[in-house]
Parts: C-alpha cells; structure tokens; sequence
C-alpha cells in the first residue's frame, strides 16, 4: 500500500472511533451541521450563480434588443441612401462649399477627383458633426479619414479626408 492510502486509513479510523464515542444527540446534531453545511455549499455553488444570471437577463435582452433597433435603423439608412439618384459632380461640390461655408473661416476644402480633404482650426465638435450630416446627404461623400486634435474643450483642429460617390466624382 502506499503511504497516502496509509494515511488516508488511519483518519478514517480516527474519524470513526471519535464518531463512536460522540453521543447520539451530538452525533444528531454533527449530522444536521454537514447537512445545512451542503446545503450552503449547493445554494452558493450551484444555484446562486444561476439566479443572478435569470435575474440579468431581462436587462442584456434589452441592451441587445436596444442595439438591434439601432442597427436595423442604421441599414435602413444605407438603404435609403443607396437609393437616393446619383448626384450630378457640379452640384456635390456646389454642396460641399456650402456645408463648408458654414463651418466659418477656420474650414478650408480641398478637392481632387473623387476625394474631398476638410482642414479645420478651432471648429466647433457639434459643427463638424453636422458638417458631415450634410455632405452625406447632399454631396453622397463618406468618410475615410480624420485627424483631429482637440485643443480647447469642444474645439478641434485637424483633416477629414471624405471619398465622393461614383456619381459625385469629377470625370
């Protein structure tokens, strides 16, 4: 035998013995503890981990139902956009200009071809956003790229780089 089994027998021996000499009450009572004990054990081990995740449950379905919707209305977008007639080259710049007029004297556009560079001082983060609300919708053009710093709160200076639509672009 080896030395673990060895050992492993003798407690079992000692435990027995000391189970014999305890009084029927005690031994009662000793029964009840390791009962109650496995009891715990199995609520915190086995059930308590199962309620909390049904308990969160109702919300991640929410969050996830929540985050459905808004990529469904995101698709819907795209589709609506990708339907919109192609627009004529003159009238995406003559849109680009404008949406770029309002931005103020601290926006400069750059076109070339079917790309669009925005370099922007001290723009207002709210401006930008509308800014490129408008030349997606009016001048179909998609950004690629940006490159901004913020240097006061709310105020940022940089390049956006935009790609025109097949349609948009100067041939």
């Amino acid at each position: 035998m080896s030395e673990s089994s060895v050992s492993l027998q003798a407690f079992r021996q000692e435990w027995q013995s000391k189970w014999a000499a305890l009084a029927p009450r005690e031994r009662q009572l000793a029964t009840a503890a390791a009962w109650l004990f496995t009891l715990a054990l199995l609520v915190l081990l086995g059930i308590r981990p199962a309620w909390r995740t049904l308990s969160e449950t109702p919300t991640q379905l929410r969050e996830a139902d929540a985050q459905l919707d808004a990529m469904r209305r995101m698709a819907d977008e795209v589709q609506a956009l990708r339907q919109r007639p192609l627009v004529p080259p003159a009238q995406a710049e003559a849109a680009l200009k404008a949406a770029t007029d309002r931005l103020g004297s601290g926006a400069r556009l750059s076109v070339q071809a079917d790309r669009v560079t925005l370099t922007v001082t001290q723009v207002s983060g709210d401006a930008l956003a509308t800014w490129l609300e408008d030349v997606r919708t009016s001048a179909r053009a998609r950004p690629s790229e940006a490159a901004l710093q913020q240097g006061e709160p709310g105020q940022y200076s940089g390049s956006i780089s935009l790609v025109l639509a097949p349609g948009a672009a100067n041939r």
